[in-house]
């Protein structure tokens, strides 16, 4: 993996783009030996104006701005152990921020940064931190329901990069973050999955709501055609 940033640093990046009502997300891309790596950061605004940071990325100072505009940054999410790249700068930027991370990835995120909680409060009824069941602990995922519908935010668990191309991309096929589907990555299935069961029942229950419209993953494109259906196939894959 590489090695977090002491340094506030800016990589190649797009802009926010809203997804639904209080919530934004923006693309960027992490070049690592032999490919180059999409990640995403999810900002959902809460109902009292605050910003919970989910998989944080450094931006340039002008999607910055646009971003402390919608709202104040409160809770930086780290959401696994691998997505530590940018939590340093962020907390040092936001010193006042709270730092969350499930239970499973403290240690390892604290290297990087204290954790201030592993089950945080948002005091937003419509905001729901998740521990991934079957993650050893080590994944979080949040629910956010708002009049328009529901999205789900997920981290490494599922992955749907549908562009990539070239030794790199044969790379990411291989590893099970690209392919012409959604998938549980394989990499993910090794390294931190121990309970296929404890996943796929919280799939299932995932795809049991009826409200859900959009499913956000850090590495690939949002899921927004049928992801209830999605949801109980990625379920499927993992009896």
């Amino acid at each position: 993996m590489t090695k977090p940033f002491e340094q506030w640093t800016v990589l190649p990046h797009g802009k926010l783009v809203p997804i639904d009502e209080n919530i934004l997300t923006v693309v960027g891309d992490i070049h690592m030996p032999l490919m180059d790596l999409p990640r995403r950061m999810t900002v959902v605004r809460l109902a009292d104006a605050r910003l919970v940071v989910y998989s944080a990325i450094a931006l340039d100072e002008d999607e910055m701005a646009a971003l402390e505009a919608y709202g104040r940054p409160a809770f930086l999410v780290v959401p696994s152990d691998r997505h530590r790249l940018d939590a340093k700068t962020w907390k040092d930027r936001y010193p006042g921020i709270q730092v969350v991370a499930p239970e499973g990835a403290r240690a390892k995120v604290e290297e990087v940064v204290p954790v201030d909680s592993v089950s945080p409060r948002f005091e937003d009824p419509n905001v729901q931190f998740v521990t991934v069941p079957g993650t050893r602990g080590r994944e979080a995922a949040l629910v956010v329901r708002m009049p328009k519908g529901t999205t789900l935010v997920l981290n490494d668990v599922v992955a749907n990069i549908r562009d990539a191309a070239g030794f790199g991309g044969w790379l990411l096929h291989l590893a099970g973050f690209a392919g012409k589907e959604a998938q549980v990555p394989a990499v993910v299935k090794m390294a931190v999955i121990d309970d296929t069961q404890a996943l796929r029942t919280q799939l299932l229950l995932w795809a049991g709501i009826n409200t859900l419209n959009h499913i956000l993953v850090s590495h690939g494109s949002p899921i927004e055609e049928s992801p209830r259906q999605v949801l109980r196939e990625l379920a499927e894959s993992l009896t």
